[in-house]
């Protein structure tokens, strides 16, 4: 019996569709084999509903159009939570980020769907912003902790930009694997985490991402010139 502190349970509006969460998991998993097998643009809502084993009415109580549900359901796994790896050094740390993301890049589905929305992103600019802020979200909030970490411990500077952290550990990775397209060479995880993170720790963004006006205005003075000192070439007439 119900008490004052127990109320009864609330039920739902007469005639309000009760969206059952099995039949929500199984459209969305058809979402995905519909999306890797014919990619966004011949995708359909009946395609989806016939795969998940639903009617249309189905899947439009859940979503409004195609964009949405694709929208949704990517944007939902997207950001599912992931830990940020801490092994205790910086290398380690990168070499774990680039294992968890060479992992997902290569299964069988995400092989698939990642280069077709990427392509898809040129054209719509509501699935471009939906990557960049779903896809681009759960990354930069584990590369924040990896780089606060490695501040920490003294290995990198405090100031250290971390999208721009990403983009030279996780830019290399995402053009073999979603672009390319081809197999990763052995030892070539252990090799970028291992350069990406000496690149880091002696301060390349510096020099990189945000060059000193000084830098700037040597650079524009003398296109292609270098300081033949740092990078080991004698000067002239030095051999």
């Amino acid at each position: 019996m119900p008490t004052a502190d127990k109320p009864l349970p609330r039920r739902p509006p007469a005639g309000a569709a009760v969206l059952q969460e099995d039949v929500t998991a199984a459209i969305r998993a058809a979402v995905f084999q519909e999306l890797a097998a014919a990619g966004y643009g011949r995708l359909s809502i009946e395609a989806v509903a016939r795969r998940a084993g639903v009617g249309k009415t189905a899947v439009y109580r859940r979503w409004p159009s195609k964009l949405q549900m694709v929208i949704e359901v990517v944007s939902a796994v997207a950001v599912q939570d992931a830990p940020a790896p801490d092994t205790g050094t910086l290398h380690g740390d990168l070499r774990a980020l680039l294992e968890s993301t060479a992992q997902a890049l290569r299964h069988p589905l995400a092989s698939q769907i990642v280069p077709d929305l990427l392509a898809e992103a040129a054209r719509n600019a509501d699935i471009a912003q939906t990557l960049r802020a779903s896809l681009s979200q759960i990354q930069e909030s584990v590369g924040e902790e990896i780089i606060r970490n490695a501040a920490t411990r003294g290995e990198l500077p405090a100031e250290t930009d971390t999208r721009f952290a990403l983009d030279v550990v996780i830019g290399p990775l995402y053009w073999r694997l979603a672009v390319v397209r081809g197999p990763l060479p052995p030892g070539y995880l252990d090799d970028l985490a291992r350069t990406a993170a000496a690149a880091l720790s002696a301060g390349v963004q510096g020099s990189v991402a945000n060059p000193a006006p000084s830098a700037r205005r040597a650079g524009s003075a003398a296109p292609g010139a270098c300081d033949r000192k740092a990078v080991g070439v004698p000067p002239d007439g030095v051999r």
